[in-house]
């Protein structure tokens, strides 16, 4: 036999035993909440609007109710109104997708929403790329000095070009409502409350979050984080889905992998810590725990120690070892969550 053929067998039978030596995490669910299908947000930043939608869809399963909600119409409304910045900024801000799940919200309360049959995405699109066109149109419209108006017209036209003409009315159960009317009927303006643990600014009052995603300046409510996590806790088994913001840049976090967790020494730090509050505030001033990613927290499961997880539905597609679902280690959230987004009751 040809040696190169020989050393290419070997090494194949290396990388097989290998690859048989990779042991997938084993987790038995404890709460698992409905959900609608789990969706991908391509080529985009918009993970905020897909894990708030998810929160409100699986919300109203729980409730027997059943919706399924267009990610690219709240899209389109703040992209909307980012051209608009952008303009009256005389082009020194420019459109982009970055944001938090409580701009979600806010474009719900003033635009409404549409089910995801009527407006959704109708090819591949690079919402990056759309966000270049739209900066340039509202630098070229701002030079011009055109106009609000115009510049509407303007961004609405390439909005249906590149994503979809919009619907009027919204069509459910054989009555017809504006975007605005089927947004207050799945989402009331107070139903939901923002909660974050940070000890720069006193418990028990709201602030504005500091962090450059928050670009509406949304304040939340701050709580010790031992209450933090324990509403968290409290709001999945009572039928209440939680969306999370918080940090995915850690070495063992895996979407691939389906697991989140912290490494051996960073789980070590935090069993060490005397006080937990001052080591989540640490890693957050020196910007070790950033605002990375949002997902929807719907259950919660321990692994084959028996230790505690909760089960993230996340917006990359299915093709991970549990169709998209990711297990969130309790003491990854502890550390490395930025806020949480609860049923307000």
């Amino acid at each position: 036999m040809n040696k190169s053929i020989l050393y290419t067998i070997i090494c194949l039978l290396f990388f097989a035993c290998g690859q048989r030596q990779v042991k997938q995490a084993s987790f038995t669910d404890d709460v698992r909440l409905k959900t609608t299908p789990v969706k991908n947000q391509g080529k985009s930043s918009l993970c905020w609007i897909y894990a708030m939608l998810a929160t409100i869809e699986t919300e109203h399963l729980m409730r027997g109710d059943s919706v399924n909600l267009s990610e690219d119409y709240v899209a389109r409304m703040w992209l909307k109104n980012a051209s608009r910045d952008c303009y009256l900024s005389r082009g020194k801000s420019s459109v982009n997708m970055r944001g938090t799940a409580l701009m979600t919200l806010r474009m719900i309360n003033e635009y409404g929403v549409e089910p995801h049959a009527s407006y959704h995405l109708q090819k591949d699109l690079n919402y990056h790329v759309l966000c270049n066109k739209l900066t340039q149109v509202s630098k070229d419209a701002s030079l011009k000095r055109m106009g609000i108006e115009q510049l509407d017209k303007d961004i609405d036209k390439l909005m249906d070009e590149e994503v979809d003409f919009m619907p009027r009315f919204v069509f459910m159960a054989g009555a017809e409502y504006t975007p605005l009317e089927f947004g207050h009927s799945v989402c009331l303006p107070d139903e939901y409350v923002a909660i974050s643990s940070f000890s720069h600014h006193p418990f028990g009052e709201e602030f504005v979050l500091e962090i450059p995603d928050n670009q509406l300046k949304d304040k939340v409510l701050n709580v010790p984080v031992d209450t933090m996590m324990k509403r968290i806790d409290f709001s999945i088994r009572q039928g209440h889905p939680v969306c999370w913001e918080g940090d995915i840049s850690e070495p063992m976090f895996s979407h691939g992998a389906g697991v989140g967790k912290l490494t051996p020494s960073q789980s070590q730090s935090l069993a060490k810590a005397k006080d937990k509050q001052q080591l989540r505030q640490r890693l957050f001033e020196r910007f070790e725990t950033t605002d990375d990613h949002c997902m929807m927290l719907m259950g919660i499961a321990h692994d084959e120690d028996g230790k505690k997880y909760y089960i993230a539905k996340n917006s990359w597609g299915d093709s991970n070892p549990y169709g998209g679902y990711v297990y969130v280690s309790e003491e990854y959230i502890l550390l490395k969550t930025i806020l949480v987004i609860l049923k307000n009751e």
